[in-house]
């Protein structure tokens, strides 16, 4: 049986929320949004533990809190860093030895499927590195920015949207090829947006598995309502 890890970046003080409150912990359902992802991705059974990074100040309460949860697996909080690539590094650092597949997927992304993360983890075996992306609907424009006003711009190209896919999580890598990714861009002191950006990187070819849009990034305010929204689609659709 492959062994699946799987980390979640937590440690985001959710600016753009406009919120006190970081939005992994608004509540959804109920529940904080934390704690539903985390239900989302032990119903799938390939995943055999869990590593959640999080502020320094909030580890023992995030570790309190997932300990009332039944998850059936180990899950361990680790202090997260300044930037999701410094969270995920120090979450890489307590990856179990033995682990086959590696899956980071965003604290803030609750409404992802069984299926998907199946899907996606599949993916990952076959071809080492996988993840979840949506083809782009809208017209994509390369610009550069104009130096006044600061809310302008101008056009520099228009992409083809058959060749743009906006990135989702989980991504899933073969444990080895995601800790050379990340030992590399330490070394060479380089940061990216998400993992599959540093894999790329060292000339790794990463492969797309259709997603959702519904398998929103918990973002702006209206973001919460949207999620309520689709799920109560959901479940209205069982």
């Amino acid at each position: 049986m492959n062994r699946v890890t799987a980390i979640l970046p937590a440690a985001g003080l959710g600016t753009r929320m406009g919120a006190e409150t970081p939005k992994q912990f608004l509540e959804l359902d109920g529940v904080p949004v934390l704690i539903f992802t985390l239900r989302r991705l032990a119903a799938c059974p390939a995943i055999t533990d869990f590593i959640v990074a999080t502020r320094a100040d909030e580890v023992d309460s995030v570790a309190a809190l997932i300990a009332r949860e039944n998850l059936g697996r180990p899950v361990r909080v680790v202090r997260g860093g300044d930037t999701r690539q410094d969270s995920v590094a120090n979450a890489l650092a307590e990856v179990p030895d033995n682990a086959d597949l590696i899956l980071v997927h965003d604290a803030v992304r609750p409404l992802v499927t069984r299926d998907q993360i199946e899907r996606v983890i599949a993916e990952a075996l076959s071809c080492d590195a996988a993840i979840l992306g949506i083809p782009a609907m809208d017209t994509v424009k390369e610009v550069k920015r104009a130096s006044l006003p600061a809310d302008v711009a101008l056009i520099t190209a228009t992409i083809p949207r058959e060749r743009i896919v906006l990135a989702q999580t989980p991504q899933v890598f073969r444990a080895a090829l995601l800790l050379e990714a990340f030992a590399r861009a330490r070394q060479d002191g380089v940061s990216a947006s998400d993992e599959a950006g540093l894999v790329e990187r060292i000339g790794r070819d990463v492969h797309v598995v259709v997603g959702s849009e519904r398998n929103l990034k918990i973002t702006r305010p209206g973001d919460m309502q949207l999620a309520e929204f689709y799920l109560r689609q959901e479940r209205a659709a069982r």
